[in-house]
């Protein structure tokens, strides 16, 4: 596929006169137009294609299980099937809900964020960057009515859940861990309806629409906390205990946790699964869901315990962009500089509000000097 390139940044010479400008102007906001378009439509096709060869390894599958012992294809050609299928949604789970999501939702998916009131200005700068960048389908889980209201007189897509005394007294109440756990409880209903859904803490701030960057072949795609390729993606490291001698180098696989404040899910088993085995234990252990998030994806099966069989995806950790990235490698990188993420992620720092402003500030408002105050992590 073909795309048009331009430079967007004409600035006339001596000898253009103000008409020719205003014409290349309109020119160039009609190849932006086009270029979108273009880009739209790969999207989509890209999205039947991955469709069609998903529908074909199933079938495949399918056609091969009367056989106890189906025959390998020649050498580099066996491929094993990734996408799980999603479940047949069931609108009788939240009727209610179900309707919201048909206004809201767009190709099935949407961003989703809970909110109490104790965040109302970071959800404010949330979602007033989700809106500057042009997306439509997101929508705020209100846990109070104070939020309820606030999001209402901001014209922001808003859902409250029937009463639960249960949910309700760790929404309305609870700080960020406490809600952070909650949210994987309230969104299984999202995944039983047939969404997909971009799962976003108000910490986040918005630069790029993040549908454009997803790879949706897996039943997760999920932000890092790591900080380099290594940490990101996953590294040998060697563990040496001298006492071995010959055998002192133990050779053990690492990777930095997945945020659970930022990730995609597909409605899918295993997806629901991992939801339900995260909330069982939260509120089993009181432990971080963090913590439960990953070690539920990560954990294989071993003696007494069956491991969770769900796909997972690692996103880009310059697109998708933790604070501890920005703030101690990519503000003093020239290079990095440049380049435009697709969210950052305000999750290393506990000074949330000034620094998601500077994010902004910096990457929206050009200010070049805006990041330069913080330290590079925590006083």
């Amino acid at each position: 596929n073909m795309f048009l390139v331009f430079d967007d940044d004409v600035r006339p010479t001596p000898c253009e006169s103000t008409a020719e400008v205003s014409q290349m102007k309109l020119e160039i906001t009609r190849l932006s137009n086009q270029n979108a378009e273009y880009r739209k439509q790969v999207r989509e096709l890209n999205e039947k294609l991955a469709l069609a060869e998903q529908g074909k390894d199933q079938a495949q599958t399918v056609a091969l299980l009367p056989n106890e012992h189906p025959k390998a294809g020649p050498y580099g050609t066996v491929k094993g099937l990734r996408t799980n299928p999603t479940v047949a949604p069931d609108e009788n789970v939240n009727p209610r809900l179900a309707r919201t999501l048909a206004e809201v939702a767009v190709g099935k998916e949407l961003i989703v964020a809970l909110a109490n009131s104790n965040v109302k200005p970071m959800l404010e700068i949330w979602f007033t960057n989700i809106k500057n960048v042009g997306i439509p389908n997101y929508l705020v889980v209100a846990l109070d009515d104070e939020i309820l209201n606030f999001c209402r007189s901001n014209n922001v897509p808003v859902f409250q859940r029937d009463p639960d005394e249960a949910v309700d007294s760790v929404g309305k109440t609870g700080g960020n861990h406490a809600v952070s756990a909650l949210k994987f409880r309230i969104l299984r209903e999202f995944l039983q309806l047939g969404y997909s859904v971009l799962l976003s803490d108000v910490d986040v701030i918005f630069l790029q629409n993040p549908f454009h960057h997803l790879f949706r072949d897996c039943d997760l795609e999920s932000m890092s906390d790591g900080h380099d390729n290594m940490t990101a993606y996953g590294y040998n490291d060697v563990f040496d205990e001298p006492a071995m001698g010959w055998a002192r180098y133990a050779h053990t696989m690492r990777i930095w946790v997945y945020n659970s404040g930022f990730f995609y899910i597909r409605p899918t088993i295993p997806s629901i699964e991992l939801l339900d085995r995260i909330v069982d234990r939260v509120a089993k252990e009181n432990s971080w869901d963090q913590a439960v998030f990953n070690e539920v994806l990560f954990f294989p099966s071993h003696p007494s315990y069956t491991g969770l069989h769900a796909s997972r995806r690692t996103m880009d950790m310059y697109q998708f962009m933790n604070s501890k990235v920005l703030f101690k490698t990519v503000r003093k990188d020239p290079n990095l500089k440049k380049l435009k993420p697709v969210i950052v992620h305000v999750n290393y720092h506990p000074d949330k509000f000034p620094r998601m402003q500077a994010v902004v500030e910096f990457y929206v408002n050009g200010k070049q000097d805006a990041l330069d105050p913080f330290p590079d992590g925590s006083e």
